[in-house]
């Protein structure tokens, strides 16, 4: 066998690999989400939907219904994009840790407020103590054009430090609608 042939090979191989550990991690992230579901919730699932296949003429209401709430849904994100200039491009989920006390999952967030575009990523500790539900943010990162303006990157800073996405989003929001006034007003007097 020549090195060419051998060398090809080789490249095959390590190429098999890679897709195998990729796949690897595709399979462990499934099954870790899949364990968010207690066997009682699969359960009322799958009656559901054997409920839903056997159920013939409630099929045709319960889309139209379907569709109703679609169109609704539609129309609230819709005023809800032109009420806060917030505009979500991609969303990203992964848990990271999942025990008794709580779940990890990290995320990752971007879009546009008005004209000014922004990532985040963070993770997401939520806690269930009783019936309350707690969620507590950290490692939060942020990434924004500060178009030059020193403030906005204190600003950002301070936000990561503190993890209130809170305080981010509601500033964000009217820095970015008056931020888009002055840009306009600049543009009509040149």
């Amino acid at each position: 066998m020549d090195e060419s042939t051998s060398q090809a090979y080789e490249d095959e191989i390590q190429a098999l690999e890679e897709e195998i550990r990729l796949l690897t991690e595709q399979y462990e992230e499934i099954i870790q989400e899949s364990t968010f579901f207690s066997n009682e919730d699969i359960l009322k699932s799958i009656k559901s939907l054997q409920g839903e296949t056997q159920g013939g003429s409630k099929d045709h209401e319960s889309l139209s219904d379907l569709k109703a709430q679609l169109d609704s849904l539609e129309t609230d994100l819709s005023f809800l994009m032109a009420f806060t200039g917030f505009h979500f491009t991609s969303h990203s989920k992964k848990t990271v840790e999942k025990t008794a006390n709580g779940t990890v999952q990290k995320h990752r967030l971007s879009g546009k407020c008005h004209s000014l575009s922004f990532q985040l990523e963070f993770q997401l500790l939520e806690m269930q103590n009783n019936e309350k539900v707690s969620a507590i943010v950290s490692d939060l990162s942020i990434i924004m054009e500060s178009r030059e303006d020193p403030n906005v990157s204190k600003f950002v800073s301070s936000t990561e430090e503190r993890g209130d996405l809170l305080t981010f989003f509601r500033s964000l929001s009217s820095y970015a609608e008056w931020y888009e006034h002055r840009r306009c007003t600049f543009q009509h007097f040149k």
